[in-house]
Formats: C-alpha cells, sequence, structure tokens
C-alpha cells in the first residue's frame, strides 16, 4: 500500500515539489559513469545534475563530504 508522491504531498499540504525536496537538498549521489573518453564515479544532485566525475568511489564520497553533502552510493 504505497500512496504515490504527489498523493502525499496533497494528504500533507505540502506542494509535490516542496514534498520532493524535504530531507533532499544536501543528498549527493554517488554513481559509476562511463563514457568513451573515461571512467570514474559521477557525484549527482538530489535533482540528478552531474556535479563531478572523479577517479575512484573513495575520492567521490570523500569530495562530497568536503562539499557538505551527504553521499549515498547508487548500484
Amino acid at each position: 500500500m504505497s500512496n504515490s508522491s504527489s498523493e502525499q504531498a496533497r494528504e500533507t499540504g505540502l506542494t509535490a515539489d516542496a514534498f520532493a525536496a524535504m530531507g533532499t537538498p544536501n543528498l549527493a549521489y554517488i554513481a559509476l559513469v562511463v563514457t568513451e573518453e573515461m571512467r570514474g564515479y559521477g557525484i549527482h544532485s538530489a535533482e540528478g545534475q552531474l556535479l563531478a566525475v572523479l577517479g575512484s568511489r573513495d575520492v567521490a564520497f570523500a569530495a562530497a563530504r568536503q562539499n557538505n553533502l551527504d553521499p549515498v552510493s547508487v548500484h
């Protein structure tokens, strides 16, 4: 029994955008990025914007933390 985010937003009186943004401004997703030119670990904002690509997962996590972001791994 799962409500959609828009249903949950309606129930709380928040707009869908405000509901989606709750608790996420400092969240960073770390994911493998592979292109023809490179392979590295991308730091993505909660909105999905690619912020940086670094050579290792550990360095990506450290860089996110140094910039006051809370990194989580995406598999």
